[in-house]
């Protein structure tokens, strides 16, 4: 059985590979790659594909077990899911492909180990701002060496900074949302797993994405988790599903905005 402390030092590990595959593989590509379609309409980059297929190879070396990855088909994720209990790598090879076509210097490498089907320790890194985000289960979230949250979070709701993805949220509450706003400002950047990091930081307070899979989520909730932030999903259930539905999910920096905010959400949710 892992302790804390041997967690830790695997996420720290982790971080030095994720380093090296964005260095070597994704920004090398950066501006440079062709935008591709998936059969579901998102989008996908030759960077996407060789960094998944380099971590495909290296992350077993690091700790044993299958590797599920975003640009997997379907049934790929479901196998590796159903063989990964007792360990398993998920894996997002670029959180925000859009802004990584465009020259947003806002997208990420999401790596996280799981075991039965949790994540134990995981890495969120922006190569661009050289940003590097990482927690191990019961030892902490870390920024670049320094433990998070950075700030304090919001007193109240009524002056959070909220991220909200409005795109996938039901069109009543998003029409709640936009006009009748119960915090202070919003913020929208195009990366999940950054955005779960962003909350965990103090950079956000609050947060609602009405869609995300489970390699959205994996390491980012687990840094949120352990800077002292809560998320969860939006109707109530696990999580950590499986890799074959998307969820709505809703997260804040402590428990008690977390409360505020999902009450003032449950009351404008059929």
């Amino acid at each position: 059985m892992t302790t804390p402390s041997h967690r830790l030092a695997r996420a720290r590990a982790l971080e030095s590979l994720v380093r090296d595959v964005a260095r070597d593989v994704i920004l090398p590509r950066h501006l440079r790659t062709a935008r591709n379609r998936k059969s579901d309409g998102t989008l996908f980059t030759e960077a996407d594909l060789e960094s998944q297929n380099t971590f495909e190879r290296e992350l077993p070396a690091l700790l044993a077990g299958p590797v599920l990855g975003e640009e997997m088909t379907p049934e790929a994720q479901q196998r590796m899911w159903d063989e990964g209990r007792s360990g398993l790598w998920c894996i997002d090879p670029i959180d925000g492909t859009t802004n990584f076509l465009n020259g947003i210097p806002f997208f990420a490498v999401s790596v996280a180990y799981l075991v039965d089907h949790e994540p134990r320790f995981g890495v969120v890194y922006n190569p661009v701002t050289d940003e590097s985000f990482y927690a191990a289960k019961g030892s902490g979230a870390w920024l670049n060496g320094t433990q998070l949250p950075l700030r304090p979070p919001a007193k109240r709701l009524s002056e959070a900074v909220a991220g909200v993805d409005f795109k996938r949220v039901a069109p009543a509450l998003g029409d709640e949302l936009a006009h009748r706003p119960p915090y202070y400002s919003q913020r929208n950047f195009g990366s999940s797993a950054l955005e779960w990091c962003f909350v965990a930081t103090g950079r956000l307070d609050v947060y609602l994405h009405g869609g995300q899979m489970l390699w959205d989520h994996a390491a980012g909730q687990l840094i949120l988790d352990e800077a002292g932030g809560v998320g969860a999903a939006l109707d109530g259930g696990p999580l950590m599903e499986g890799p074959g539905r998307k969820r709505a999910v809703i997260a804040a920096a402590n428990h008690s905005l977390f409360d505020e905010w999902r009450a003032w959400i449950d009351a404008r949710t059929p």
